[in-house]
């Protein structure tokens, strides 16, 4: 067995190979007008049965494609009408296909999961860059950076007060008085002022 055929045997468990799994159901069953559960049951057991336009996922990966898929199913509507108030010029008809499920598979996960947003970005330019036209990374990108602006960001829990440093008392500026504080040293509470 070849080394190209070994290392393609072994599972694969990354994110990225999982949106790519996503990706390529959504894109067949958008072109084959299919439901996309039966297009992507069909699809898992291609990649089980050894077939190598699918690449092996992790249990955990397959898992997590399943997700998105079931996600991007059930909030389509809302993906696309954030899709169409995102992008500037273009109509989904004008759009070639791949870039436009390449972008429902990236909006479904920045507005339904709590996945940062650069690393979602990034794969979705790297398979526009495989799947799509020359262009494609470029646009893809620019859409979702635009998208990513225009979200309002998640709430992080606010952090905790930090600790006043206690400064030991240097003498002062007048050296008849040695315990006065430094004018800079912070008081601390109930020290008289």
């Amino acid at each position: 067995m070849t080394r190209r055929r070994e290392k393609a045997a072994a599972p694969v468990g990354t994110r990225r190979a999982a949106r790519e799994f996503a990706f390529r159901v959504l894109f067949e069953a958008d072109r084959g007008d299919l439901p996309m559960q039966s297009v992507f049951n069909r699809a898992e057991n291609a990649m089980r049965a050894g077939d190598d336009t699918f690449p092996v996922l992790s249990e955990e990966a397959l898992v997590f494609a399943q997700q998105l898929v079931s996600g991007i199913s059930a909030a389509r509507p809302d993906i696309d009408a954030t899709l169409r108030r995102t992008i500037r010029g273009w109509s989904f008809d004008q759009m070639a296909q791949t870039d436009l499920n390449i972008l429902r598979l990236a909006t479904f996960e920045m507005t339904g999961t709590t996945e940062p947003h650069p690393p979602i970005i990034e794969s979705a330019v790297r398979i526009a860059r495989k799947f799509g036209g020359d262009d494609s990374g470029r646009f893809v990108n620019g859409v979702l950076a635009g998208l990513s602006r225009a979200l309002p960001r998640p709430e992080t829990p606010a952090a905790p007060a930090p600790q006043r440093e206690v400064f030991e008392q240097t003498p002062g500026p007048d050296a008849s008085e040695p315990d006065a504080p430094h004018p800079a040293a912070p008081r601390t509470p109930g020290e008289p002022e």
